[in-house]
């Protein structure tokens, strides 16, 4: 449908349409690469049922997180034993992420997990007001070096994984791979799920070199 707006000028429609055409190019290649990616054959089967532990410390294995789904989706937070503070950019996802955990547990659980202590992973559950996020620590297993959240020195690395559970056991379906692929800033590897970037890519001052800060 045809629109204009109050006041504009013949050279802002030209160039707003002219937008809008790559707009619904864009909409089309997003959806053909969610079909590309819905369309994945199975991948592995995970090593092990990876022994998780909740905020309390008590063993959380990692079967036990897809709770009555079939799909369960694991993001990496940047956190590791020896780090001060958590990643601020990891933050921000999870911030957003938070707000959206009430409509994404109805189709697949949910899962945060961090190279660090329950202990310390309950205090900036607090402090960040993730009331909804279910945090778990990594800590003394294999998770994060299995899925490419941990680097052979250490460094932790913010993956976003997806799990599937079928009758022959747990295997990994997706991870944002992306990451590792050369950019000229950011990789945006889990850009389709941050609230805070698309935002901002709708404004005339777009992104920049904006970086969040933690609270």
């Amino acid at each position: 449908m045809p629109v204009s707006l109050p006041n504009e000028t013949t050279e802002y429609r030209s160039a707003r349409n002219a937008l809008l055409s790559a707009e619904r190019d864009l909409r089309a290649k997003v959806e053909e690469v969610a079909a590309l990616r819905r369309s994945l054959p199975t991948g592995g089967k995970i090593p092990g049922d990876y022994a998780f532990r909740d905020l309390a410390g008590k063993g959380a294995p990692m079967s036990s997180l897809f709770g009555d789904k079939e799909t369960l989706i694991i993001y990496s937070l940047m956190y590791g034993p020896d780090a001060e503070r958590p990643c601020p950019m990891c933050s921000a996802f999870l911030d957003g992420l938070n707000s959206q955990i009430h409509h994404l547990i109805q189709n697949a659980s949910v899962a945060v997990v961090a190279q660090n202590t329950p202990e310390k992973l309950s205090a900036l559950k607090d402090e960040m007001g993730w009331n909804a996020l279910p945090l778990f620590s990594a800590l003394g297993t294999n998770y994060q070096s299995d899925y490419l959240a941990q680097t052979e020195g250490g460094d932790q690395l913010p993956i976003l994984n997806v799990f599937q559970r079928l009758p022959d056991g747990i295997h990994h379906f997706w991870s944002s791979e992306l990451f590792f692929e050369p950019s000229d800033w950011h990789p945006r590897h889990v850009d389709a799920a941050w609230p805070l970037w698309n935002v901002l890519d709708f404004t005339p001052q777009g992104r920049g070199d904006f970086i969040p800060s933690l609270r």
